[in-house]
């Protein structure tokens, strides 16, 4: 029995060998029926804020208004107390 499982076996891979050859040409035929085109719009692709990809360009966003305060740095400030507590913790340490 053993030989006939075999040969069945063998049989069944041929046949999976022959069909997955035959798909893989179908699809190579299939490739090269569709049209070839070189042109750079047909190979952009857009991706929005959310991720998505589409072959639309996205609408341009209004320009936004600066505020000319807001670019200049503010001054710093310098707290009295600030110094005093530095020397308080340094006299602390020393001692």
């Amino acid at each position: 029995m053993s030989k006939n499982q075999n040969t069945f076996i063998k049989k069944q891979k041929a046949e999976l060998k022959k069909r997955k050859k035959r798909e893989k040409q179908e699809k190579m035929a299939a490739r090269k029926d569709q049209p070839k085109s070189g042109d750079l719009d047909d190979m952009i692709a857009y991706v929005d804020e959310f991720g998505n990809i589409s072959d639309t360009p996205p609408e341009p966003e209004p320009p936004k208004k600066e505020n000319p305060q807001r670019k200049e740095n503010p001054p710093r400030r310098e707290y009295p107390n600030n110094a005093q507590q530095q020397n308080n913790r340094n006299t602390n340490l020393k001692s």
